[in-house]
């Protein structure tokens, strides 16, 4: 009678039940697929069929984001306004502010003096664009420049504007740019992760920036980014103790595995997975990193093309180096953010030292993308969390102005993967609202995702009850910039 009670007991089988064993079978797949990274023929395959990305053939493969901390000021380094000359010092028209939000800093201001920019201005190439004399290292690369001058966000201060084009939200725990391209699409090189993170510090006044920036919010933690440092171990604690080798590293992590294995069995829990995946990620990076951050074979040539500072680590210079060898090595998504931008006092001072860090190194990656043939599928982009004011903030003299947070209209450019060289976008003569193609940080985000091959509305994830992407409930693709 007891066996036969048994017996009925493991027939009868519930839909909670069925679900729940469903799940540690698709879950032993996963596992296996990650301990045997050559289980699949071809694990990008594999890949596309676990997310159905990408949905059509993208522009680009990559994405290199130089992303200028603190908001450079648009107005004294893209944005040619001799409206703001001619008017220097005379006061903003209430009629171009039309009551626009301030931040505390210029809320109490009674008047807001106009302060034409001190930089002189020229054109260049094919697109006639303006340049400021402060880039001239990315006014000779123009030509495969898309810039877009008419950008706009909501967000007033930097933490919320920085975290909504990091995560497409103002608030925290949402999923990175990176992480998204990490879960989407994989990584193209089983040795290196999916999304890297280089910080590096201008002369400027610096804002922080922190790891929710690039965290992975609600997704596996396996697509959070791995932050590269500027000492002597890039990725910490990666290099093995002295007394371990090699040998002794492979049968600790397999005897881990088979501990963590036996819990996700019991459990069930998809970090687990995660876990595994990230010990068995370093494992790899320990041959892999080394080889990438040795500068030592770079060809003269190439150290002059980005400068000599290029040579020392945790510069701007140095990371945009970097970012080229991740990037030609497969990592899919590399994210350098460079502070120092926020010249609320003493701007043209502060721009100028700013300007001398990032200029050559930003072109010359172009350059050098471009001469290795990878420029075509590799997207570089380049700017800051909003705009800067056309007024000043404080004291204003000839020679010495600053500006505050300007969220309705600001420049960035892009280059390569499949974006269109030239201007897109335009401001009024004030530099103060624009006239003409708005895009929003969600258009910006729905067109990035497009050029990688995704429809920004079909990348999401179930959380909570509801489903989330990178866009939210808005964004719109921008085609006027896509070739």
């Amino acid at each position: 009678m007891m066996e036969k009670e048994i017996l009925e007991h493991n027939l009868n089988i519930n839909r909670r039940r069925f679900l729940s064993k469903l799940s540690l079978g698709i879950g032993s797949v996963a596992l296996g697929s990650l301990l045997i990274p050559d289980l699949f023929d071809n694990k990008n395959e594999a890949e596309a069929l676990l997310t159905g990305l990408p949905q059509f053939a993208p522009k680009a493969k990559r994405i290199i984001y130089l992303f200028q901390n603190g908001a450079p000021s648009q107005l004294d380094l893209f944005e040619y306004k001799p409206k703001l000359q001619e008017m220097f010092g005379q006061d903003l028209p209430e009629s171009i502010r039309m009551g626009q939000r301030l931040t505390g800093m210029t809320a109490d201001q009674k008047k807001f003096p106009l302060a034409g920019s001190i930089f002189k201005f020229d054109q260049y190439g094919q697109s006639k664009a303006w340049i400021s004399e402060l880039l001239p290292h990315t006014s000779k690369v123009v030509d495969d420049l898309c810039i877009v001058k008419s950008i706009f966000t909501e967000a007033i201060n930097h933490d919320p504007a920085l975290t909504f084009f990091q995560t497409g939200a103002q608030v925290g725990n949402r999923p990175s740019m990176g992480a998204w391209m990490s879960y989407g699409l994989g990584s193209e090189n089983k040795n290196l992760p999916a999304f890297c993170v280089l910080l590096s510090k201008g002369k400027g006044n610096g804002q922080g920036v922190y790891s929710k920036l690039w965290t992975n919010g609600f997704l596996d933690s396996v697509h959070q980014g791995v932050q590269f440092s500027s000492g002597e171990n890039p990725v910490l604690y990666l290099n093995n103790h002295e007394t371990i080798n090699k040998a002794d590293r492979r049968k600790m992590l397999d005897q881990l595995e088979a501990l963590n294995a036996e819990t996700f069995r019991e459990s069930g829990d998809p970090e687990i997975n995660a876990k595994i995946q990230q010990y068995e990620m370093a494992y790899r990076m320990q041959t892999a990193v080394p080889e990438i951050t040795d500068m030592s074979k770079e060809p003269e040539d190439i150290i002059k093309l980005y400068g000599p500072d290029c040579l020392v680590p945790g510069t701007y210079a140095a990371n945009c180096l970097l970012a080229r060898k991740l990037s030609e090595n497969g990592v899919r998504f590399v994210q350098l953010y460079h502070q120092g931008w926020d010249a609320h006092d003493n701007l043209p001072g502060q721009i100028r030292g700013q300007a001398l860090d990032t200029d050559q190194a930003s072109a010359a990656l172009i350059t050098d993308l471009k001469q290795r043939g990878l420029l075509d599928e590799t997207l570089i982009i380049w700017g800051g969390e909003f705009g800067r004011t056309n007024y000043c903030q404080g004291t204003l003299t000839k020679d010495n102005y600053g500006r505050d947070h300007h969220p309705r209209c600001f420049t960035i450019w892009m280059a390569g993967g499949g974006v269109k060289p030239g201007v897109y976008g335009e401001t009024d003569e004030f530099g103060y609202n624009i006239i003409q193609n708005p895009v929003h940080v969600n258009d910006f985000h729905a067109t990035v995702l497009h050029l990688m091959g995704i429809d920004h509305e079909k990348l999401t994830f179930k959380h909570l009850g509801r489903r989330y992407r990178l866009t939210d409930v808005a964004g719109k693709v921008v085609k006027g910039i896509i070739t």
